[in-house]
């Protein structure tokens, strides 16, 4: 196992995470998986074999990253880790005007501080440390077409996403120093259990308001179209390439009916896409 090259991937217990691990066992790399219960660490582990490491660890946890990341320094015995994916992330639905500031703010701290914190733990290990051996590492960042869209009763996680765009933009260009490159995945919807997650949701705090009736449509539509997504392991392909390209693009959008959820929304004018998704949602007649 001593010529394995080594990733860590945040929140590999399901979904992007759980296929991009799959995919990248599959193409000969050792994966550290970070997870937030011993349940999940133990079932990946049957899963994946001694391949596989998982690292009990939340994004919002520093101390638990400093940790996770001491660790992976110890394995690698001075050597350079291969690349980071990070790919934890949560979504918080329901209408700006009436989503909390503390459900924002912890949108924002999964899913933008997060992966901030996780990149200051591991950028030693991927080449900011010179005095490790072996060629910079790479940063894969999971952002999604919300980080170039927006996408009504989703917000706080277009926020997000559009926080996680600009800030891989900056960092892409700081790392130069050390050689590190950082490349965005965009993945469009992708079949897991969020979509259970979204369907089980608990709306009723915003059933009352003029959304009300928005939400229910929206939600509806949303969980149908998701569930025709691509499967995780397409997504951990794109991952693949992204870390392995002797050239990689900046960005790889990865989206199921590219035509018409990328290339057409991407390509209108904005008041035009306006005016469709409010006919469609019945905000404008």
């Amino acid at each position: 196992m001593a010529d394995r090259q080594s990733i860590v991937i945040t929140g590999a217990s399901t979904g992007i995470g759980w296929g991009t691990t799959k995919v990248l066992l599959q193409k000969g790399f050792r994966v550290y998986g970070t997870v937030r219960r011993q349940a999940d660490a133990d079932r990946l582990q049957a899963e994946f074999g001694e391949p596989f490491t998982p690292l009990i660890m939340d994004v919002t946890d520093a101390e638990a990253i400093a940790r996770a990341a001491a660790r992976v320094s110890a394995d690698l015995k001075g050597q350079k880790l291969f690349g980071l994916v990070n790919n934890a992330g949560i979504a918080v639905p329901g209408p700006l005007l009436h989503l909390s500031a503390e459900e924002f703010r912890f949108q924002l701290e999964v899913n933008v501080i997060g992966p901030h914190v996780v990149t200051q733990a591991f950028a030693p290990l991927l080449g900011s440390d010179r005095s490790r051996q072996g060629n910079p590492g790479r940063i894969v960042q999971i952002s999604s077409v919300g980080g170039k869209l927006g996408v009504p009763f989703l917000g706080a996680y277009v926020a997000s996403k559009h926080a996680m765009e600009g800030m891989s933009e900056t960092l892409r260009r700081e790392l130069m120093l050390y050689g590190i490159d950082v490349i965005l995945i965009e993945p469009g919807a992708v079949v897991t259990a969020i979509w259970d997650k979204a369907e089980a949701n608990d709306y009723s705090a915003f059933m009352g308001t003029d959304y009300g009736p928005m939400i229910e449509r929206f939600t509806k539509f949303f969980v149908e179209d998701g569930r025709k997504g691509l499967r995780p392991e397409q997504l951990g392909e794109a991952v693949w390439v992204a870390l392995t390209a002797k050239k990689p693009k900046v960005r790889y959008a990865v989206v199921p009916q590219r035509l018409k959820n990328w290339t057409i929304p991407m390509s209108l004018p904005s008041r035009m896409l306006d005016k469709m998704i409010g006919k469609q949602l019945g905000m404008i007649s």
